[in-house]
């Protein structure tokens, strides 16, 4: 299945993407997609809905985050081996993991704003790893049990705060609009192999990030596992797996984001996103 939500901030929908890729609504069935629809009892419930029985929307407007009161938002840094060749960092020997609070999750196409002084915006395209059911000391031979679904994440960074303003990198990445998701959260039956797909990003057109999770420093499975060591994780929680290279860091010179810059990006079968850059505005962010 292909879940989604859609409709204005505060007044989302329920909905999913049937074979024929028409949004059908869920809101007769349920009231919202949260982590309780996606355990496993949870998912086998949705299956049961013929959607060729949901009404259709034709004109869904905004698509929202896929799923409503996400608990958790762990980030991976690092992960492939050309990217942190690019960052003139270490390849790690363990995954290094930061936080992005939730308040920076938006839809798949919501604006991202820059913060007040912002000179070193990124973007990171990823993939992100959605918990269904808690996940504790899981060994790495049963992490992808506990895997509901993938979905498409853009790790919006601001470098200045991130690497020169002291302290850990949640600084750098956890501003408001920092994290967009989506437009779908697709259920792991329909990704055999999550270590098998493309990813990309274009920046004003111009195709800035090319990668496949293939080139993974620690895979799906191992991080799921490593990261139960650390924090129990629960239905709704969402991991997102570190980039490829071709960030804007990387370039030489460096390149950063400006405001209206459009970002578009997408990983193979779980969709694409598309985001315009906006200077800071409070209003933009709360609208």
């Amino acid at each position: 299945m292909k879940l989604m939500r859609y409709g204005a901030k505060g007044a989302e929908r329920p909905a999913l993407l049937d074979s024929q890729g028409c949004v059908r609504d869920l809101g007769g069935s349920l009231d919202d997609i949260d982590g309780s629809h996606l355990t496993p009892q949870g998912l086998h419930l949705l299956r049961q809905i013929d959607p060729d029985s949901l009404p259709l929307v034709e004109q869904p407007g905004r698509i929202a985050p896929p799923w409503s009161g996400m608990g958790k938002f762990v980030c991976v840094g690092l992960n492939y081996a050309d990217h942190a060749a690019e960052a003139g960092m270490a390849l790690p020997k363990e995954p290094i993991l930061f936080m992005k609070p939730t308040s920076a999750v938006i839809g798949c196409n919501d604006a991202v704003v820059l913060p007040q002084g912002s000179v070193k915006g990124d973007w990171e395209v990823e993939l992100g790893v959605v918990i269904g059911s808690k996940a504790r000391y899981v060994s790495e031979a049963d992490a992808l049990q506990h895997v509901a679904g993938y979905c498409v994440v853009n790790d919006v960074s601001e470098r200045e705060y991130q690497i020169e303003r002291g302290g850990t990198w949640d600084k750098g990445k956890g501003c408001d609009t920092f994290g967009p998701v989506g437009p779908w959260l697709v259920t792991a039956d329909e990704v055999p192999d999550p270590q098998a797909l493309d990813l990309w990003l274009d920046l004003n057109g111009q195709r800035r990030q090319t990668g496949s999770t293939r080139t993974m420093v620690f895979g799906v499975a191992q991080l799921v596992s490593y990261i139960s060591r650390f924090m129990t994780l629960y239905p709704g929680d969402l991991i997102s797996t570190g980039t490829p290279p071709g960030v804007g860091m990387g370039h030489k010179p460096p390149l950063y984001l400006r405001p209206g810059d459009e970002m578009r990006l997408g990983i193979a079968g779980l969709g694409e996103q598309r985001q315009c850059v906006h200077a800071w505005s409070s209003a933009l962010i709360d609208a």
